[in-house]
């Protein structure tokens, strides 16, 4: 698994459009005298949180996580996905451990807040050196006031990365005084964390900024209230879920509902008019369905994964299956001359199909075309990828452009509301805010450029298959689709599935006939998978103070 590193990046007088990576630094364990020395030692202690909210574009096997579910098929072999495909991980070998990482993160921020609990007197030390000193004083205190709200939020995305993957984990609220070890910590109960992690944000949520592109350009990409509050709404929805709340407690649904409902009655966000340019280049900073997002500068990496390998340049990479192209709807009577000219337009936006135009060419997926699937690494669906991939770039230049990874938007708080009110209240009930969990899924289905049909469910069964279906459609390739399954509790179905691909035959009349055919089998051991193994060293070197997950 390829993280988002280090970077040290002066970029605080970048403009917004660049989509550049924010000013971060890792974590030194800085003494209290080099924390007091200035503005810019805090300011890099503190923005070091960052650093760890994960950048999917290479999150394993240097490209998208889709492969790990049913979306997709990675082309090269062998890859880290397959241990996953094949139930080969364990608690010595997993190609996503990221516990130690994330614990990491943890230690970093906890120590900036310990140590920059007096930060006001310690910004007072400078006030005489500056030109304009009582004015950059105020704005320094006042960002280091948010950065320290902002870093109670990001511990909370961390236990919330920790918890999604492991289950009960350790919970470490602040670091031991310096020159001080820590005692290990067993760990604690799922959810103690979840209210530990709503505690975090509910402490800080007045306190961040509303708007970084109002106040400072350069700085957006941090927390904002509605990062935080979009957030919290991940969070009690993944704790109401069937893996988490067994019970099916209702009043768990009642909170994520609410929670979602805050992001939503802010009135600050609305769903893009063109769906495919929203994960394309600027518009994932600029659109206004965009509530965060993670940038990684000027790159091609996501290009030369993914671009087929019959351009020059590509590998192929993360193919879509047949499993999910077989899942988007026809918007009116199929085609029999053409199977995908009447799909959902997200299909489109989202995955290259046979006799499509692609990066200025048709694409020939049959025998005897220019993308023959007979020729070496090409796709072993039968499609590729094409949403977060931009069009046209010239590889064999080395050309670049900007990207950035969405990691909340308001098309996903909208279907988290639908869920929660459709489990909590029913498909038609709007407990008082005048959005139904209909009315919310609707809103999704029917943006501009997508026009999807209402969505038909006479019940909450029915609703619940349809706000199932329709996040896996609308969220596709985001690093949603695994953690769906493994909250709803289905991967034990799903992910056993057959891997499905399509081959094409030309019958020269400008028609094809397609060839359903099995891709890989899939293994996922529904007695121990829903959860990680703690990494085995963690068990081993607290002489089993930290507990192994059943059956690993």
């Amino acid at each position: 698994m390829k993280m988002k590193k280090i970077f040290l990046l002066i970029v605080l007088s970048t403009a917004i459009t660049s989509c550049d990576l924010l000013d971060t630094k890792i974590d030194t364990l800085d003494t209290l005298s080099t924390l007091n020395s200035n503005y810019a030692n805090i300011k890099y202690q503190g923005m070091s949180g960052y650093v760890y909210i994960a950048n999917g574009f290479w999150r394993i096997d240097n490209s998208f996580a889709a492969a790990m579910s049913d979306e997709a098929v990675q082309t090269v072999s062998p890859s880290n996905v397959q241990k996953f495909n094949e139930g080969s991980w364990n608690a010595y070998d997993n190609p996503d451990n990221s516990y130690t990482y994330l614990y990491q993160g943890v230690r970093n921020i906890n120590n900036f807040l310990d140590y920059s609990v007096n930060y006001k007197k310690q910004l007072a030390y400078q006030r005489d050196t500056l030109t304009d000193h009582q004015y950059q004083y105020k704005r320094d205190v006042a960002d280091v006031t948010w950065l320290r709200a902002e870093s109670h939020v990001m511990k909370a995305y961390l236990y919330f990365e920790l918890t999604k993957r492991y289950g009960d984990v350790p919970l470490i609220k602040s670091n031991v005084p310096l020159g001080q070890s820590m005692p290990p910590i067993a760990r604690s109960p799922y959810d103690s964390i979840v209210k530990y992690m709503v505690s975090e944000i509910d402490y800080v949520k007045d306190s961040l900024q509303t708007s970084w592109k109002v106040y400072d350009q350069a700085s957006d990409g941090r927390f904002t209230k509605g990062a935080a509050l979009a957030l919290k709404a991940r969070i009690l929805l993944y704790a109401a879920s069937p893996l988490h709340n067994p019970t099916n407690d209702k009043q768990k649904w009642a909170k994520a509902a609410q929670a979602a409902w805050d992001v939503i009655n802010m009135n600050v966000y609305s769903l893009s008019t063109d769906y495919r340019a929203l994960f394309i280049g600027n518009q994932s900073v600029l659109d206004n369905e965009v509530i965060m997002a993670v940038r990684a500068g000027s790159i091609n990496d996501p290009e030369k994964a993914n671009y087929p390998i019959t351009t020059p340049g590509g590998k192929s990479g993360v193919t879509p299956s047949e499993n999910l192209v077989s899942a988007y709807e026809d918007r009116g009577t199929p085609n029999p001359l053409n199977r995908y000219d009447k799909k959902d337009p997200r299909l489109g936006y989202t995955v290259v199909t046979n006799n499509s135009t692609w990066n200025g060419r048709t694409m020939q997926m049959w025998l005897g075309g220019k993308d023959d699937y007979t020729i070496t690494n090409t796709s072993k669906t039968g499609y590729y990828l094409k949403k977060y991939l931009n069009d046209n770039l010239d590889l064999t230049q080395n050309q670049m452009v900007v990207h950035c990874w969405i990691f909340l938007r308001y098309a996903e708080v909208l279907l988290n509301y639908a869920e929660a009110m459709n489990e909590a209240y029913g498909p038609d009930f709007d407990n008082g805010t005048g959005l139904s969990a209909r009315q919310a899924v609707n809103k999704v289905r029917k943006r501009i450029g997508v026009s999807m049909p209402d969505v038909v469910a006479t019940n909450a069964d029915e609703m619940r298959d349809r706000i199932k279906h329709e996040r896996r459609i609308e969220l596709a390739f985001e690093e949603h689709r695994y953690w769906d399954l493994i909250r709803w509790k289905d991967a034990g179905t799903v992910l056993n599935q057959v891997i499905k691909g399509v081959r094409a035959t030309n019958n020269n009349d400008g028609t094809f006939t397609y060839t359903t055919f099995d891709v890989q089998n899939r293994k996922f051991d529904a007695t121990k998978m829903y959860f990680y193994p703690i990494p085995q060293t963690e068990v081993t070197k607290t002489n089993g103070i930290v507990t192994q997950n059943p059956n690993w």
